[in-house]
């Protein structure tokens, strides 16, 4: 594909991100910091992981979900500076976990996560996000359909630019919808009217403190596997790995880095972002530049409160509405990883291992994990993968072979006679 002009980049870069704003803000409305700082935290993270990992890595860093509770835990004992600190050693940790990935080699670290382990994985990330689509389209189905119809039809039938923004379409359509039906509440209507088109953010410095440390470092124990599993998937849309080039340590490094800067400003912690990997699967444009310009949108978006106002008045049936592409969109590319490897489900061994990450993943486990006074929680993607890489590791090939033996055995018959 040749490439594109920069008016085309711009708007593909605002699709990505409309694509994030909803997750991005949900993070902080639900710890009680402040959504624009977290916005702009998370452009300006996106920004630092592009340079540090070479520009060539299409991925938006948006605010983590994993940190919610230890982060309401710590504002409530201590306040937001404190949540600043402790966040900020979350982002430390991944500078270690860099170290020592570098140490081992990323060759070990690949053999860990075979298509075997990816594929389900992969389709974890997109179906535990079912719930959270389905959540918000249900609240309107008529903008929920309306809006995925649009994406449909967008993506299948239209040409040039709009074949490329389907997302940005479909979500255009479903806004006018809803302020045709008057489905956009009036105290959120009252709120674009009332706020400035410019103002900064309420940015405050990080305080350190033990209780903060403790309780919010450890997360990164169990994001860091988020990190590998995100990293991969986008790898597997775009069609590399980014886990050799530029490196899984320069993508832990860089997303520990992100962590630190938008925690000092007073943000949530970033995490690669499922939400803008869908629509790379959409849209099949890979320029890690679209990116890069969705990131400026979303620290112009933080400088705006009215912007900011726009984006928090889209009702849930629309953000729905595009959620039930983006995140099937994703299980798909994790189907594609495991046709592609040819896995053969013939084999209980196979059946085994993606049984357990599908299941575990998928069903809600919670395994509670005590770390000398400390109590963290795996859950979702990070314990389907803990699990799928333990299966394959633990469970003998030699399932395979006797099987194999077992099946091959009459037709060998066959053929001697």
């Amino acid at each position: 594909m040749p490439p594109l002009p920069f008016r085309e980049k711009a708007v593909l870069g605002l699709q990505h991100t409309i694509a994030m704003f909803g997750a991005t803000v949900l993070v902080p409305l639900l710890t009680g910091l402040n959504p624009s700082v977290a916005l702009f935290g998370a452009g300006l993270g996106t920004l630092l992981f592009h340079v540090l990992t070479g520009l060539g890595v299409p991925i938006f860093l948006g605010s983590s979900f994993a940190f919610i509770a230890p982060i309401v835990a710590v504002m409530q004992s201590e306040g937001p500076a404190a949540v600043g600190g402790g966040l900020i050693a979350a982002g430390a940790m991944y500078v270690v976990f860099s170290a020592a990935v570098k140490a081992v080699g990323v060759a070990r670290v690949q053999r860990v996560f075979p298509p075997i382990v990816t594929g389900p994985v992969i389709i974890v990330i997109g179906l535990s996000l079912a719930g959270v689509a389905v959540n918000q389209a249900q609240s309107h189905w008529g903008l929920a359909l309306i809006t995925l119809l649009a994406a449909i039809l967008t993506s299948v039938f239209a040409r040039g630019l709009f074949k490329m923004i389907p997302i940005l379409i479909a979500v255009l359509v479903g806004y006018g919808a809803s302020l045709a039906l008057g489905a956009v509440e009036p105290a959120k209507l009252d709120a674009i009217r009332a706020a400035s088109w410019v103002g900064l953010p309420p940015f405050h410095a990080p305080r350190f403190s033990w209780t903060a440390l403790f309780v919010l470092a450890p997360v990164a124990l169990v994001t860091f596997i988020e990190h590998v599993g995100d990293v991969i998937v986008n790898g597997r849309v775009v069609g590399k790995n980014f886990l050799e080039n530029p490196g899984l340590p320069r993508t832990l490094f860089a997303d520990g880095i992100a962590n630190m800067v938008s925690a000092a400003l007073g943000g949530p912690a970033a995490t690669t972002y499922a939400e803008n990997t869908g629509v790379l699967a959409v849209t099949r444009v890979y320029d890690p530049a679209v990116l890069r310009i969705a990131a400026g949108f979303a620290m112009l978006f933080g400088l705006s409160p009215k912007l900011a106002a726009v984006f928090q008045s889209f009702p849930s049936g629309v953000l729905g509405g595009v959620s039930i592409l983006l995140f099937g969109m994703i299980a798909s590319v994790g189907i594609r990883t495991l046709s592609e490897a040819r896995i053969d489900f013939a084999h209980s061994r196979n059946l085994i291992v993606v049984s357990l990450i599908l299941v575990l993943g998928l069903g809600g486990a919670k395994v509670p994990v005590a770390v000398g006074g400390l109590h963290l929680e795996l859950h979702g993607m990070a314990l389907a993968a803990l699990v799928g890489i333990l299966a394959n590791a633990l469970l003998p090939l030699s399932i395979e072979r006797e099987e194999h033996d077992a099946h091959a055995a009459p037709e060998n018959k066959t053929a001697s006679r």
